[in-house]
């Protein structure tokens, strides 16, 4: 048995670098709108109102389920939460 090493988990399970990516990314946008959930104090009515979705949608973003989160939705998020996204573009790996 040989060992593989990975640069990330989504490297590890996705089946394309561009899959991995893309959930790279939204791992990190969720990560930031979780922790200004728990920063805040905002109960999950309260960041689904701020947010502009439902309580629901607030539900599935603290368990991480990702897979139901497009970059866009969470983007729109982070900007009602007043938030600011930065992108940085770099050689792969």
């Amino acid at each position: 048995m040989t060992e593989q090493k990975f640069d990330s988990v989504w490297d590890a399970i996705e089946d394309s670098p561009a899959e991995a990516e893309n959930m790279r990314v939204r791992s990190g946008l969720m990560i930031a709108l979780q922790e200004r959930i728990k920063s805040s104090g905002m109960t999950q009515a309260e960041a689904a109102r701020r947010f502009g979705v439902t309580q629901p949608r607030i539900s599935d973003l603290m368990r991480g389920k990702i897979d139901v989160f497009g970059i866009d939705a969470l983007v729109n998020m982070l900007a009602s939460a007043g938030l600011h996204v930065e992108l940085t573009v770099a050689e792969a790996a």
